[in-house]
């Protein structure tokens, strides 16, 4: 499949073919299903706590005696039923993780990458090198292309900490290596930018990071 190609300026190039890998046309939903809702899981803390009755201040005593008050019967003001009581089935600190395998994850990423491209989503840029980094020149490359407004991911060949300082102080922007991307970061975006040169890097999206 061929998508539009873009010079650093924003001005527009001929069409590029992308290669077989990843672009194979592969769209497996359920595979982005599994792959995102792990990745969300595992960005949970995990550090909720409410207490029980055993963790809840307050004496054992019986508040009153069981009959002839005309109120309801009562064992301890640690009940739930009362202000200030414990919670019931309450969340407790634990781990969300959940394990991605390797394969899995680099279906879900090659999927994100296909469903970009067909969708017309994802387009090609130049070389990419801003020194001194400037975040004008992002902006003005982004508004060229007519997608300032939208969510955009920038994708480097290799860490460029140039372009990196270029666009972190524009909303919606975000700038990672070609070989950190993850299927999460590519649903998030309206727009994908690969570095063209990325390509030949020798790590994919997905095999020197985790999902």
């Amino acid at each position: 499949m061929k998508v539009a190609t873009y010079r650093a300026d924003g001005t527009s190039g001929e069409e590029r073919l992308l290669p077989r890998t990843p672009f194979d046309g592969t769209v497996n939903e359920d595979a982005l299903h599994q792959v995102v809702t792990a990745l969300l899981a595992n960005r949970r803390q995990g550090t909720h706590s409410t207490k029980s009755r055993s963790m809840v201040r307050g004496g054992s005593r019986k508040p009153w005696r069981q009959k002839g008050t005309g109120r309801a019967r009562a064992g301890t003001i640690r009940s739930p039923l009362w202000r200030g009581g414990s919670v019931v089935f309450g969340p407790h600190p634990r781990s969300y993780r959940v394990r991605v395998p390797r394969k899995l994850r680099r279906l879900a990423i090659r999927s994100a990458l296909n469903t970009r491209a067909l969708s017309g989503d994802l387009a090609l840029v130049e070389s990419l090198d801003f020194d001194p980094p400037k975040t004008r020149e992002v902006a003005a490359l982004l508004a060229r292309i007519g997608r300032g407004s939208e969510n955009v991911l920038l994708l480097t060949s290799g860490h460029k900490p140039s372009v990196y300082l270029s666009a972190r102080n524009l909303p919606g922007v975000r700038v990672l290596p070609w070989s950190d991307a993850s299927a999460y970061d590519i649903l998030w975006s309206d727009l994908v930018l690969v570095e063209a040169s990325a390509f030949d890097a020798p790590a994919g999206p997905g095999e020197e990071g985790d999902a």
